[in-house]
């Protein structure tokens, strides 16, 4: 139960990037069944990729699917090739038994696939192994921001690239802050403020919580400096080695929880059991609550915050570099024995070139994991957009370090919010990073 409530935690940034996959991925937590649960395309060619990922098409023999955004890549590079590309994925049936990463992990392992699409701890995992072919020969590879290199980075070798990063961060209501006489904030202290004032002004609980996201704030202020101080590799070496603590990464962030928890700031109850964005979006819509926190999809769509009556800003997490995006990736990768390697190598290089891309970011209206693709982000999401930019950021998964981030983080902040102290959440974290060194 424990592993499937990480995992979930996982597909919620999973689902933040491949917004074209995000219900096929919610359902695949189910133990391979290849009579029944697993799906392939049954097409013939003289020239076969497999591809295993949580997508499919309804019917993949019908001529007239309406296919995805990441669809749309895979046919380029199809005609381009003359390939075509079997699609591999399960449907749920007890998706209480296996997890889609549990499952990746055994067709990686088991050279079942040629090209793979995986969430962060899968791919460190399979990294560290050596499972995964390195990535940077492809002429696409050269395009990437530094951001996807490092996220996806295992022993020196890039093993994974996205088709969209994905950034979290503040989703705010401008005109109460500007009704109330404040700037929007850059700094803990800052947003503490903000929240002082809004509730002294009536807003019983001015930061509407779920039981996903709260770990952005804990990134933003435990990884500030790391990644944006000019010693990434030195620090996360360290790290690895267990020369530093991520418990002491980790413990201003878990404090700054405390202190909202305390004040009333947050709800912790209603955080611990709320769904994301259906648990706060309504107060937040309604001008309620006047702070969530949100991936950069949300902004877009109109059943999330894409239709607000009142100014909508997205901004960085607070940090002591003032306002801090959190970036997350999943990512698509080849088995380091794939049956046919070259065609998947040819496959995913189109798949993530420039054309493709700019076609997937059109569509999805995302952050392109190539830096000469730019999307046209609507005027509230630009103050984010233009952190990204300027490469101001920190990761919420990172394939490069031996303690995956984003769903342990998640599970230790709900048990904060569950009434742990803040010690008790450190030492988790000192209890993880002892059983990375053993391995």
């Amino acid at each position: 139960m424990e592993k499937n409530r990480r995992w979930k935690a996982l597909t919620w940034s999973a689902a933040c990037l491949m917004t074209a996959v995000t219900t096929a991925l919610a359902g695949c937590e189910s133990r391979p069944r290849l009579d029944k649960d697993l799906i392939i395309s049954e097409e013939t060619n003289e020239k076969v990729v497999n591809m295993f990922s949580p997508m499919e098409k309804t019917d993949p023999d019908a001529s007239n699917v309406a296919r995805t955004a990441s669809d749309l890549t895979v046919l380029m590079a199809e005609e381009k090739l003359g390939v075509t590309v079997a699609y591999r994925t399960y449907t749920a049936e007890d998706y209480q038994d296996k997890t889609y990463d549990d499952v990746t992990l055994d067709r990686v392992r088991n050279n079942m696939d040629d090209l793979y699409l995986m969430n962060p701890d899968t791919i460190q995992i399979l990294g560290s192994e050596g499972r995964l072919l390195d990535l940077s020969e492809l002429e696409s590879a050269k395009n990437l921001r530094e951001v996807v290199k490092t996220a996806n980075t295992v022993d020196g070798k890039l093993v994974a690239i996205p088709q969209e990063v994905v950034a979290n961060g503040l989703f705010v209501n401008k005109d109460l802050f500007d009704q109330y006489n404040l700037n929007l904030p850059e700094t803990p202290e800052d947003f503490l403020e903000c929240c002082r004032v809004f509730q002294e002004n009536g807003f019983e609980t001015p930061v509407g919580a779920n039981r996903w996201w709260l770990e952005n704030f804990v990134f933003a202020q435990a990884y500030a400096d790391l990644y944006n101080g000019g010693n990434t590799q030195k620090e996360i070496d360290a790290l690895n080695r267990g020369e530093s603590k991520y418990s002491d990464y980790m413990r201003p962030g878990f404090e700054f929880l405390q202190e909202m928890i305390d004040k009333g700031y947050i709800d912790a109850k209603a955080a611990y059991v709320s769904e994301a964005i259906d648990g706060e979006g309504p107060d937040f819509l309604a001008q309620k609550t006047p702070i969530v926190m949100a991936y950069w999809g949300a902004a877009n769509a109109e059943t999330a915050y894409g239709k607000t009556d009142f100014d909508l800003q997205v901004i960085g997490f607070p940090s002591s570099r003032g306002q801090m995006p959190v970036v997350s990736m999943t990512g698509f990768g080849i088995g380091a024995e794939a049956e046919h390697l070259e065609d998947a190598k040819s496959t995913l290089d189109i798949m993530l070139s420039d054309e493709a891309l700019l076609i997937y970011t059109e569509t999805n209206k995302v952050i392109s994991p190539s830096e000469n693709v730019e999307v046209d982000c609507i005027p509230a999401l630009k103050p984010l957009n233009e952190k990204i930019k300027e490469n101001v950021y920190v990761l919420g998964s990172n394939a490069g370090m031996k303690v995956e981030q984003w769903g342990n983080t998640c599970l230790i902040v709900r048990k904060l919010l569950n009434g742990a102290t803040v010690e008790e959440c450190l030492a988790e974290f000192d209890r993880l990073q002892e059983e990375s060194l053993e391995k």
